[in-house]
């Protein structure tokens, strides 16, 4: 499983912080640090942080075992 998070988009809310904490950490109150190849054990939790997301920052490869679940749109929103 590949993550991908858009810095630009991320506003620093932490639900996948609170939702994914092996795979998401706040470092200050802004700054999101993240796991880009995160075990494949912590699947439901970061399914979970996707989901909660208010601003859809946070794209995955791979979530549900196939390669371009959940990824970035066409376009080159990244």
């Amino acid at each position: 499983m590949r993550l991908v998070v858009d810095l630009n988009r991320c506003q620093g809310y932490a639900q996948c912080a609170f939702l994914a904490p092996d795979v998401f950490a706040m470092h200050g109150e802004e700054s999101l640090l993240y796991d880009p190849q995160a075990d494949a054990s912590r699947r439901d939790e970061v399914a979970r942080a996707v989901a909660a997301c208010p601003v859809q920052a946070i794209f995955v490869e791979g979530l549900d075992g196939t390669d371009g679940t959940s990824a970035p749109p066409s376009g080159g929103d990244l």
